[in-house]
């Protein structure tokens, strides 16, 4: 009785680090997105909030970054687009492993519905641009979480192990998202 107990103190244990790297990641995503740009007070100032931009074209900011010829625009989209897919993996893999309902689809749709809501906030408060693009990217970087789920599930055979797999990597990844959110001032 008494491994049974120990065994289940570890799982609460590595539940409650999940949910803290979670917490964390959930955390630096708000710096990224909403305070890379502007200070907490000036989130509100409404006259940010003149000068918007918002593309309703799907792939037309991504078309321009591919046909440009300026460098700086190359290297300034290559960030964009690979930050905006990256940054969203965790979210499509956390939300694998947390939820009961693992369907590829429901975990797609929620992803999209958190970015739109990015997206919009972004818009009425004027940070950066909001963009139908970064909710394609978005969507993109989830997806890539949620089959990086599965082929781990599908390697390894067994939740558990996918779960010890994923808090491994949230232990390696911690530091780096520590130190992101903690000391570097972020500037997109």
């Amino acid at each position: 009785m008494k491994n049974g107990s120990i065994i289940n103190k570890l799982k609460r244990i590595e539940t409650v680090f999940l949910y803290g790297v979670f917490i964390c990641y959930i955390l630096f995503l708000f710096k990224l997105l909403f305070l890379s740009r502007v200070s907490l007070f000036d989130l509100l100032n409404s006259q940010r909030t003149l000068n918007r931009s918002i593309n309703l074209i799907p792939f037309y900011s991504i078309k321009e970054y591919i046909f440009t010829s300026s460098a700086t625009i190359k290297n300034f989209a290559f960030a964009n687009v690979a930050g905006n897919i990256m940054i969203f993996i965790p979210l499509g893999t956390y939300l694998s492993l947390f939820k009961t309902d693992k369907r590829v689809i429901i975990n797609l749709l929620f992803i999209f519905i958190v970015s739109l809501f990015i997206e919009i906030i972004q818009g009425l408060l004027g940070i950066g641009a909001s963009d139908i693009d970064d909710i394609i990217l978005n969507c993109f970087g989830g997806l890539v979480g949620i089959v990086g789920y599965k082929f781990l599930l599908f390697i390894l055979r067994d939740e558990k192990k996918v779960r010890t797999a994923i808090t491994i990597l949230s232990a390696i990844g911690l530091p780096v998202l520590l130190y992101y959110l903690f000391v570097v001032r972020l500037r997109l």
